[in-house]
């Protein structure tokens, strides 16, 4: 993965957060993304969401594993940690960073590749464990760095850009969530920051484990067949000298519609889905409600966004396990030895 750096150059008048600290404090390497990826919205709205809560960049931890997806944490929070995991394995290094130090705060940011085929089981056994972190899934319904095939979460009838239509019914991140127990469930749109900045401060100051499906296009392997400049008629179309391919640049897709409302979103390839805000009458807390409203909208065709479900009495992975209050790495090398007599206590327990 390559990293630029952004030029820093801070206007005076930028406005700051209780630390003294300015969105561009917030901000990570330069995006090698493609122009207009939905996955760069969602970056600017953690910076924002970050800023907002005025957490200390070194009190964040990033997590990622493979993917479009997956490069996002290098474009947010500079100055934090991070792990950038093999395919599908983020979850076990979180639980493992998490177990050591609870003093952070943990996000991860997954694909709906990432999270719903090779780590499918890793990211159940996250929820099941109820662990203290906000896992982003950035879900356009492609493998974006293999060339655009189906992933877990396209919808049946989808098309391809190569022409083909997937069958195969699509595993819902939200409704998988709901039905192991996640205790805090979200899902939004890329380009509706009004909306996804406050769920990321929400999930970030859940206890336990926060997921929010992002929808999130995919500029590359969504956009319309006839473009001159799209991948397919690059590759048709021209004398192969030296092998590179070219992506064009397209246009960020935005909404803005009221609770309760629902919206048609039109993409790149002429494609549709449509969006139904919650009403503020939606009561979250009610978990087989939740889930019989998610599966009557998918069932007109609509994708619900805003917060689907809370649990905030569930006991979280600390409270469960009784794990230590100070990070593993300042506990004194003392605590940590039994020594020989101690030793032979805890073994004895085994014979």
């Amino acid at each position: 993965m390559s990293f630029i750096a952004k030029p820093r150059i801070d206007h005076p008048g930028l406005p700051k957060n209780a630390l003294g600290l300015t969105r561009r404090d917030y901000e990570g390497s330069m995006s090698t993304l493609c122009a207009g990826c939905g996955h760069d919205s969602v970056t600017a709205a953690i910076v924002e969401a970050v800023w907002g809560l005025a957490i200390r960049p070194e009190q964040v931890a990033k997590l990622s594993g493979i993917g479009c997806s997956s490069k996002t944490t290098a474009y947010f929070v500079g100055g934090g940690h991070g792990f950038n995991a093999v395919h599908g394995r983020m979850p076990s290094i979180a639980t493992g960073a998490i177990a050591a130090n609870r003093d952070l705060y943990y996000i991860g940011v997954s694909g709906d590749g990432d999270t719903l085929s090779i780590g499918f089981g890793q990211f159940a056994h996250a929820i099941r464990r109820n662990i203290d972190m906000l896992y982003i899934i950035e879900n356009n319904g492609v493998y974006g760095l293999t060339k655009g095939q189906f992933s877990a979460s396209a919808d049946i009838g989808s098309q391809a850009k190569r022409g083909e239509v997937n069958l195969q019914p699509p595993v819902d991140p939200v409704l998988t969530a709901l039905t192991l127990g996640c205790t805090f469930v979200a899902r939004s749109f890329s380009g509706d920051k009004q909306q996804l900045v406050p769920l990321i401060q929400a999930g970030l100051q859940h206890r336990g484990f926060a997921l929010i499906d992002v929808l999130s296009p995919c500029v590359t392997f969504n956009d319309h067949e006839g473009s001159t400049k799209s991948w397919r008629y690059v590759r048709e179309n021209y004398e192969e000298v030296v092998h590179a391919d070219y992506v064009a640049a397209a246009r960020e897709i935005t909404v803005d519609y009221a609770a309760g409302e629902a919206t048609e979103v039109r993409l790149h390839d002429g494609g549709r889905i449509v969006l139904r805000k919650l009403d503020a009458s939606y009561d979250p807390t009610h978990r087989g409600r939740a889930l019989n409203y998610l599966r009557e909208k998918l069932r007109q065709g609509e994708h619900v966004t805003g917060l689907i479900y809370i649990d905030q009495k569930s006991p979280e992975f600390h409270e469960v396990n009784n794990t230590s209050d100070m990070p593993i790495n300042r506990i004194p090398y003392e605590r940590l030895t039994p020594g020989a007599k101690g030793l032979a206590k805890i073994l004895s327990r085994y014979r």
